[in-house]
């Protein structure tokens, strides 16, 4: 799991809507980024400006999976004859 914690409430919205609808998050800082389901988000209240620490769960990377099909109209070009 990746923790990390932000003051900046249009990310936590982001993160906070990827956890709701169950897609998956990407979270880019210092050049390295994580991408995964957000497991949790909760509010610090303590802090100064507001903050949220947003857990991720990572996802591995597919392999293998950039293949790409020939194109789906000759699929059918014998129907029409």
């Amino acid at each position: 799991m990746f923790t990390f914690e932000t003051s900046d409430p249009k990310e936590a919205r982001r993160f906070r809507i990827a956890q709701f609808n169950g897609r998956t998050a990407t979270l880019r800082s210092a050049g390295a980024s994580v991408t995964g389901h957000v497991r949790s988000i909760i509010e610090n209240k303590s802090s100064v400006p507001l903050a949220w620490v947003i857990t991720i769960v990572p996802e591995e990377p597919k392999a293998g999976t950039a293949t790409r099909h020939g194109a789906r109209i000759r699929a059918f070009a014998g129907d029409f004859c």
